[in-house]
């Protein structure tokens, strides 16, 4: 497990060095992709956990451009959590994500970034930020928000990537 949080330092490390424009392009997601290389299992002592979930987005009230970090939320990336479940900062792994269409054309990788909060969300609940706009939400309709399966994969420092 100590190679994995390494190999996790070290990408976050890469993907800091990776251009903007590298991320706009309608590619494979290169965080994916290096996170699926290094890390196949959850943090020890983090079971998979099935969260209820419910979806947010700019436009409906109160939501803004900032998650509670500070940072701009990223859409299909961000997720708000109850901090005495999952500690902000936390790499989480959505098993039912895997394979949405994501806004930007990339095909999702099941990797969110727990670094908002909510104060409807209490315990084993998640909301996950789908973009700007009701219409946003539409990739992830799909889904059976009632029991997703999440698991801790991670930490990350500063701002999730966009």
């Amino acid at each position: 497990m100590r190679r994995r949080l390494a190999a996790l330092a070290a990408l976050t490390s890469l993907l800091a060095a990776i251009p903007a424009a590298a991320h706009a392009q309608a590619q494979p997601d290169p965080l994916g992709d290096l996170l699926m290389g290094a890390m196949t299992g959850s943090i020890p002592g983090s079971p998979e956990m099935k969260l209820k979930a419910t979806l947010y987005h700019i436009g409906a009230a109160g939501v803004g451009t900032l998650d509670s970090l500070g940072c701009k939320v990223v859409a299909m990336r961000t997720a708000a959590i109850d901090p005495r479940l999952i500690p902000r900062r936390t790499v989480l792994f959505i098993q039912e994500t895997v394979g949405m269409r994501m806004p930007n054309g990339r095909v999702h990788d099941g990797y969110w970034y727990a670094s908002d909060t909510g104060g409807a969300i209490k315990g084993n609940r998640i909301d996950l930020f789908t973009g700007s706009g009701s219409a946003s939400m539409k990739p992830v309709m799909g889904l059976n928000l009632t029991h997703l399966t999440v698991s801790r994969v991670g930490q990350f420092k500063g701002c999730p990537p966009a």
